[in-house]
């Protein structure tokens, strides 16, 4: 018999797979529920824009053809959209195919990447893959970033630093006072990724948006997905904003056809749509309001979060997802917070249902 895991490269054994959680069939067929309220995956209650919807309808005519290697259009569209170059823009396959793409390109065995702790753990798995280390730079006890905390982390062998904001799961964000301190102590050959995935549900006047003074750095990397705020996470598409240079470097690990044409498509129809980017802003502000409120009524502190989800201390998180799963909620747990859970805005009537369900857990626990 072949000894498979002798042949494979090293590092890669220790390697843990993401773990996504139970799909709502799964959950279904477990409980024998009709209905399930997803709640643990930020994606957006509101679902696709009706824009994106009519570009897929039309394009799948063409299904038989290949898609744009270089995503052309849509990379027009995103640097319109910025007020960028194309050349600045790189499309992927969701932000993990760019994180994985810069980790290839970047890294070495023995580099060094500062991560926050918790955050999304993708960044760790791409240090991983390349035999690199991945670096926690503790969050404040409020869940606020601690940008000391982060320089400190930074040695001679650090090639990358990782900065989530709005901060995946604690909905907290880098300020652009503490953005400019860092990289005016960072070493000139350091790389800053910027993960802006949720940025756009922010209103918070010192977040960090990205500006040209801001992207004329050439150690910042600027990601940001469609797989939220427009609700297109089903077709996996994402891009970067960076100093040209480094995508023409990147673009030599990347695969050929990386993001299929309905989705290029689609990003672009999606990007258009004002509307929508509208409502989901003011749908994901009026959540926080609710919970806020509905959680601080049930005694269960949270963070404060700029986000489309807040994280709620219930106390035993891995019991209050079990439990809440016997009601059809589901929401997730993990991210190294043991009395944590991360709670998705659903719509109006599944954040009432979410709240009754939690309610009725902590009667139940007493």
């Amino acid at each position: 018999m072949v000894d498979v895991a002798s042949r494979v490269r090293p590092g890669i054994s220790g390697i843990d797979p993401y773990q996504p959680g139970l799909t709502d069939d799964e959950l279904k067929h477990r409980y024998g529920l009709t209905r399930v309220i997803k709640l643990n995956a930020n994606e957006n209650a509101l679902g696709p824009s009706p824009l994106a919807l009519e570009a897929i309808r039309r394009e799948l005519e063409t299904l038989h053809h290949y898609p744009d290697g270089s995503s052309e259009l849509l990379r027009e569209a995103i640097a319109a959209f910025h007020g960028v170059s194309p050349e600045a823009v790189l499309v992927g396959n969701g932000s993990d195919d760019l994180i994985k793409l810069i980790s290839e390109t970047f890294l070495d065995p023995g580099d060094e990447v500062v991560v926050p702790q918790p955050s999304f753990s993708q960044y760790g798995f791409g240090a991983a893959i390349m035999r690199a280390t991945a670096v926690p730079a503790a969050l404040r006890p409020d869940f606020t970033y601690d940008v000391e905390a982060v320089l400190a982390k930074v040695s001679p062998r650090t090639k990358l630093v990782y900065l989530c904001t709005p901060n995946n799961p604690t909905g907290t964000i880098l300020t652009r006072r503490e953005l400019d301190w860092l990289l005016e102590r960072l070493p000139e050959d350091v790389l800053v990724v910027l993960d802006l995935a949720y940025n756009d549900y922010s209103q918070h006047p010192e977040r960090v948006v990205e500006d040209a003074r801001l992207l004329a750095d050439a150690r910042i990397i600027a990601l940001h997905t469609f797989s939220k705020l427009y609700g297109l996470a089903g077709l996996r598409v994402g891009y970067g904003l960076a100093n040209p240079e480094v995508w023409s470097f990147v673009n030599r690990v990347r695969e050929p056809f990386n993001v299929n044409r309905v989705a290029q498509r689609a990003a672009v129809a999606a990007l258009a749509d004002e509307e929508h980017r509208r409502r989901s802003q003011a749908h994901a502000q009026a959540s926080r309001a609710y919970y806020a409120k509905a959680l601080a009524e049930l005694g269960v502190p949270s963070v404060p979060t700029e986000a489309n989800f807040v994280l709620a201390e219930t106390k035993d998180a891995k019991g209050t997802v079990q439990a809440l799963m016997a009601h059809g909620v589901m929401v997730r747990a993990g991210f190294g917070l043991p009395d944590h859970v991360r709670i998705t805005f659903g719509t109006e009537e599944e954040n009432a249902a979410c709240i009754e369900a939690l309610a009725a857990v902590l009667r139940q626990r007493g």
